[in-house]
């Protein structure tokens, strides 16, 4: 004996309605997609605006000036790198440097930038762009405080900036020296003038600032091309560090990075690996 279904009509119509809508969801879901990809090709937090972590007294890489704006070498490269990758809006925040890579491997900010070396433990936080920076660090001193080399650190206080290049450097090859870390640059100076320590371990050109500003004294230059700066970006932006780099090569090949160069450094040794291929000759080296 065969058994019948029976079907209500109502039934028949609910279910057809039900299905039509299923379809309709899935085929609509695909063009949404594609133009979510395409408006934001980078990934980036919002797209077509750029969100960068960096540094407000870093000169004259990245600082604010008295309006708050942010300025320096960096800021105006990176900028330029940014209109060549098609994004013109560039959002700059200022953080404390050891939670700063961080910050971009998180997801809170598009990018890092802020004459950031690159070393292989950073790599283990965060992608970078390809160098775009090298040069020199500087132990910087009062004039009575009798260092005059590096040597003369030996059972001094000296300063470092937390997850700095210099620190990690200090760690390294100032193993007699006692460090005191510090969160940014103003502070440590600071400490330096009031007595709170000795010398202070930073970069050669914000070094220049410091010494102008304060009647402070150079103790030793030291050259650092080990670490080249590079953009941070997280480690899942694969299309947005190709685009960085893309840019750079353009803006080093055109001179707009000699220009710049030229602008924030002037007088400075100018690292040739950076200069259109036609004008690269032998890197020379800080003088005092």
């Amino acid at each position: 004996m065969t058994n019948r279904l029976k079907f209500r009509p109502g039934a028949i119509v609910a279910a057809a309605v039900a299905t039509v809508l299923a379809l309709s969801a899935c085929g609509g879901s695909s063009p949404a997609s594609s133009s979510s990809t395409a408006d934001n090709p980078y990934g980036l937090i919002q797209p077509g605006t750029i969100r960068v972590a960096s540094l407000g007294d870093s000169k004259p890489y990245t600082f604010a000036d008295a309006q708050g704006n942010f300025t320096g070498f960096d800021v105006e490269l990176f900028k330029d790198v940014a209109h060549r990758a098609g994004v013109d809006n560039v959002v700059f925040t200022g953080q404390d440097f050891s939670g700063l890579l961080a910050a971009v491997a998180n997801g809170q900010f598009d990018a890092g930038v802020a004459a950031i070396g690159i070393t292989d433990k950073r790599k283990q936080t965060v992608d970078f762009s390809d160098g775009y920076l090298a040069g020199y660090l500087t132990v910087i001193t009062t004039e009575t405080s009798g260092i005059n080399n590096a040597d003369g650190l030996a059972g001094k206080r000296l300063g470092v900036v937390q997850g700095t290049l210099q620190e990690s450097y200090a760690v390294k090859n100032f193993t007699s020296a006692n460090l005191v870390r510090f969160p940014d640059n103003n502070t440590a100076i600071s400490a330096v003038n009031s007595g709170a320590v000795d010398a202070h371990f930073l970069d050669y050109e914000a070094a220049k600032a410091y010494q102008e500003q304060f009647g402070l004294v150079s103790a030793a230059d030291i050259p650092s091309f080990d670490a080249p700066a590079g953009f941070a970006v997280a480690k899942d932006k694969t299309a947005f560090k190709e685009a960085l780099n893309k840019g750079l090569a353009a803006a080093m090949e055109d001179g707009t990075w000699k220009k710049l160069y030229q602008k924030w450094f002037p007088g400075s040794p100018m690292p040739e690996q950076y200069l259109p291929k036609a004008e690269q000759t032998a890197t020379p080296t800080p003088s005092k």
